[in-house]
């Protein structure tokens, strides 16, 4: 018994890491590839852990998009804040325009992987559809950003 908890305690570390990197991209995806490069970790690990973190996010959101969808109406209701603002015609705007797929390109770079799942499934896309674009979205958007952390890291990280 002692044996596995020394394993456990020296693993620990690690895990720490890694779980950094997944959690930090579930909410704000470009904070994981920092946090992986910061952690010292190797590309295919940053860029991996990065897409299962918003892949996680999007497929929970998609999910209980509608009821969460209806929350937000019901909010913005009884604050009786407007349905239509800037941002939201904007948004609109890009969905008209260039469909789930723009959607979907912008989400890691101006939209939360949460804001992304909520906006699409607002917009009523189909979750598979929605989850096939966010895949692609985030193997691109997950492999610029740890390239990009990593090649950059020396100008956020001490030595």
């Amino acid at each position: 018994m002692p044996e596995m908890l020394n394993a456990f305690l020296l693993m620990m570390p690690h895990v720490v890491k890694y779980a950094s990197v997944f959690l930090l991209s579930m909410v704000k995806f470009f904070g994981g590839p920092l946090a992986g490069a910061a952690a010292g970790l190797p590309f295919m690990a940053i860029w991996a852990l990065t897409v299962a973190g918003m892949m996680t996010s999007v497929v929970v959101f998609t999910g209980v998009g509608r009821a969460f969808t209806a929350h937000l109406q019901r909010r913005r209701r009884l604050r009786h804040q407007p349905i239509f603002t800037r941002r939201s015609r904007q948004i609109v705007r890009v969905f008209s325009r260039f469909g789930i797929g723009g959607i979907a390109f912008l989400t890691p770079i101006l939209f939360t992987p949460i804001g992304g799942a909520v906006i699409a499934t607002l917009l009523g896309v189909k979750r598979q559809h929605i989850l096939l674009h966010m895949l692609w979205s985030a193997l691109l958007w997950g492999a610029a950003g740890a390239f990009l952390a990593i090649r950059f890291s020396h100008l956020f990280i001490r030595h």
